[in-house]
């Protein structure tokens, strides 16, 4: 089933979201990926921003080509940040964007929050940014690529791969 959701999240659309949704996103997410990660760890009671009900998106986006608002946007592997999901769940983080499975402990967080995991899909970079209308670095300017990008977004495409009840897509059984 295809889903269309708009940003900011709220709990009655992140509880109709089941693990296998194809769903497309229009509002405002936001990038953050490693280094960015271990920057808000360093103090994650002064976060660089509000993530009440926001969407992080894992991702470093490449330079903006002349007349776009930015470059390949592709996902990382999801479970670098692993580490650091307990800390921006805490901040209010209802929703993640990346590739790849996600730890046990993480699953475990998802449903204690009631937040949602999307994939997208890896290798789409380019393909996926077509669906950023506008782009600004939201906070460490410094950090190039891995700065937290600000997006705005219009039916960018991604699967629920762990929906606010645990159920994770990567533990299917096949039947």
């Amino acid at each position: 089933m295809e889903k269309k959701i708009a940003t900011p999240l709220d709990a009655k659309m992140i509880a109709s979201l089941k693990t296998g949704d194809r769903v497309l996103i229009t509002g405002t997410i936001y990038t953050a990926r490693d280094a960015a990660h271990k920057r808000m760890s360093l103090d994650p009671r002064h976060l660089p921003l509000d993530l009440k009900d926001q969407i992080i998106y894992y991702c470093g986006p490449t330079p903006a080509m002349p007349g776009r608002p930015i470059g390949s946007a592709g996902p990382t592997t999801s479970s670098r940040m692993d580490p650091f999901t307990g800390m921006t769940l805490k901040a209010g983080l209802k929703g993640m964007i990346g590739k790849g499975k996600r730890s046990d402990e993480v699953r475990r967080l998802i449903k204690k929050f009631k937040a949602v995991y999307f994939i997208a899909t890896g290798g789409a970079g380019a393909l996926l940014a077509k669906k950023i209308k506008a782009a600004r670095i939201a906070a460490y300017p410094d950090l190039g690529p891995e700065a937290i990008y600000e997006l705005k977004v219009v039916d960018f495409p991604v699967i629920v791969g762990i929906d606010s009840k645990g159920n994770d897509i990567f533990e299917r059984k096949a039947k």
